[in-house]
């Protein structure tokens, strides 16, 4: 069963049932994702809209998630951009384009923080609402050693996962 499929079956499920709720492990789902596109765990980033804020915050990784918030009025952040705009985008030359990069500088494990060289980056939505963002990244001290190009079958991956991580995020982060 593909990873797809497994998130909509999870999707559907929690839909069905009441009661306690069992708690999504949304770091879980990030390596799940990695390796599905071939990247590390901490190179998969899920953020969740507060619209009573108006701002993102990171779900993954758990390391960025006491760091701080994105406002969804930021102009250089890529993520409230696509929230804004609702449209995803493939940027193979990330380090040449003007963004927020307050949270590359995080360390999220032993060695030094790497750059943020690729990017994809596609709104995760729950019916017809934004709940979300999902960033998969390659890292690396220069565009070569971050690996190859992201691609348009990249894109359509990251792009099946956003309905069932809609009903997953909306259910985690409901207001």
């Amino acid at each position: 069963m593909n990873l797809v499929t497994e998130l909509q079956r999870l999707a559907d499920t929690l839909e069905t049932e009441t009661g306690d709720q069992p708690q999504i492990s949304f770091v879980s789902l990030a390596e799940r994702i990695a390796k599905a596109l071939s990247v590390r765990a901490d190179e998969v980033a899920i953020l969740g809209v507060s619209h009573r804020w108006r701002h993102l915050h990171f779900v993954v990784p758990e390391a960025l998630k006491n760091v701080g918030f994105i406002p969804l009025s930021s102009k250089s952040a890529l993520a409230a951009r696509t929230i804004r705009e609702s449209r995803s985008e493939i940027i193979n030359d990330f380090t040449s384009v003007n963004h927020a990069s307050v949270f590359e500088g995080v360390k999220l494990a032993a060695e030094t923080a790497e750059v943020i060289q690729k990017i994809i980056s596609a709104p995760i939505l729950c019916g017809d609402r934004v709940v979300g963002v999902i960033q998969i990244s390659r890292k690396g001290a220069n565009v070569k050693a971050a690996g190859p190009d992201f691609t348009s079958d990249d894109l359509g991956k990251v792009l099946s996962l956003c309905k069932p991580l809609g009903k997953l995020l909306q259910r985690a982060i409901a207001e």
